[in-house]
């Protein structure tokens, strides 16, 4: 860890706020078309800035597609959608090998996933191999079609969405494929003051056009810039504090959790939990992590990778009330 006396706080604050003032003009941007959704357009921003990808789980008509297709938009990005759907082949999504009878030679078709901003809808309903060879595309940020590989666009952010309502013919991800999410986020109904302007908007059939009000250059430049948020040492040990105590709960004083806690969060959880951190306080155009940014994204980035028994089932105990009780217990820096 670098000595805080050779850091110079001042012109890493400065150069964050210089970098980070297209985040105004971009949330004003898609609140032309989201109302109310903050707290989504938030946290596709954090996976945007932290190289990321995020699962979104909210019953259908909360404008999950919407968001992403704006910030496409505003960024001046592709988008692409793939609806999941039992019969999608791996081929459907990365792209496949087309026989060109003219040339008698073989050429890449390639598929949807070849975008800035892709759409996985209800990635639920695809069999596992579609999600596998989806999952594989995000890690690897390439593709191999046939004997070549491609390497995927920049920046790459894939938004994949899941309906917690119906779960009949669905397959559900493996625990350990989520994991490669760095952000599970809960979307909720909005208020009912916002839904009314969703309401008088649709009615009036006239939506406000979404300018592109920044480049993809200046989002690759901030990407980069997110990096030199200064993270102080406290706030490393609290990160590591919060997964650790989700692994082994008797150490920090919480015995209580072992037995509803099957498993806890990896060392991706404690990576993304300093980027998320990092993320939002570029958001919050500072250049410094301080330990409410931590408390801010903790929930998003730990929720999907904190295993709960049977027993916490039994006793309606979700990975959110674990997560309570540990950033409850843990003492701030």
């Amino acid at each position: 860890m670098e000595d805080t006396g050779t850091i110079d706080i001042k012109s890493i604050n400065e150069k964050i706020e210089r970098e980070s003032a297209f985040v105004d003009l971009l949330t004003l941007e898609m609140n032309k078309v989201i109302v109310g959704q903050k707290h989504m357009i938030e946290r596709l921003l954090i996976g945007l800035l932290g190289q990321g990808h995020i699962l979104l789980e909210g019953v259908p008509g909360l404008a999950k597609t919407l968001a992403i297709n704006t910030l496409a938009q505003a960024v001046d990005g592709s988008f692409s959608r793939i609806q999941f759907t039992p019969d999608l082949l791996p081929a459907d999504v990365v792209g496949t090998l087309i026989y060109n009878m003219k040339q008698n030679d073989f050429t890449i078709k390639k598929g949807p996933i070849f975008a800035n901003f892709v759409l996985a809808d209800e990635i639920n309903r695809a069999p596992a191999k579609v999600q596998s060879a989806l999952l594989e595309a995000m890690q690897e940020k390439q593709v191999t079609i046939g004997d070549e590989t491609y390497i995927l666009d920049k920046p790459f952010l894939v938004m994949a969405t899941m309906n917690p309502v119906e779960q009949e013919g669905t397959y559900p991800l493996p625990e350990a494929q989520v994991d490669r999410f760095m952000l599970k986020t809960v979307i909720d109904y909005p208020k009912m003051e916002d839904e009314q302007l969703i309401v008088r908007a649709n009615l009036r059939g006239f939506f406000e056009k979404v300018n592109a009000v920044v480049s993809v250059q200046q989002i690759l430049s901030a990407q980069k810039a997110v990096r030199e948020v200064y993270m102080d040492e406290k706030i490393e040990k609290y990160i590591l504090d919060i997964v650790f105590a989700t692994r082994y709960p008797e150490r920090y004083k919480l015995a209580d959790l072992k037995p509803l806690i099957s498993f806890g969060a990896s060392p991706r959880g404690s990576i993304n939990l300093a980027t998320a951190a990092k993320c939002y306080a570029f958001i919050k155009r500072r250049g410094y992590v301080i330990p409410e940014d931590v408390r801010a994204v903790v929930y998003d980035v730990l929720r999907h990778r904190i295993g709960i028994t049977y027993e916490a089932e039994a006793e309606n105990i979700t990975s959110v009330d674990i997560i309570n009780k540990i950033i409850n217990e843990i003492e701030v820096p």
